[in-house]
């Protein structure tokens, strides 16, 4: 079973790491405590958006950024051999039907 809390943490620590940055000095930023977001990027605890973005934000890093890499790392891990970078026509139209009835 894919747990998206280690997917998420792994992407996390990648990203904190890319930036030369402790996991001290993001978690000081982010005002997480350390062991907290330590168990976060090791797949232990499941953050809260609002912690996703403060962190996110200590990383000098936009959310959006973030969580495509974790759906791209999920999708591989799916077994799917392309990740759409669009909806399908038929999810739209979906939508579209929906906000044009309220």
């Amino acid at each position: 079973m894919v747990l998206v809390r280690q997917e998420i943490g792994e992407v996390l620590r990648d990203v904190r790491l890319q930036k030369g940055r402790t996991l001290r000095q993001v978690a000081s930023r982010a005002s997480v405590a350390l062991g907290y977001l330590s168990e976060v990027e090791r797949g232990q605890k499941e953050a809260s958006s609002e912690i996703l973005a403060s962190v996110a934000e200590a990383l000098d890093t936009p959310i959006s950024v973030i969580m495509r890499e974790v759906g791209d790392r999920l999708a591989v891990i799916e077994g799917l051999s392309t990740v759409p970078d669009t909806l399908p026509d038929e999810l739209v139209a979906e939508f579209d039907a929906d906000l044009a009835m309220r």
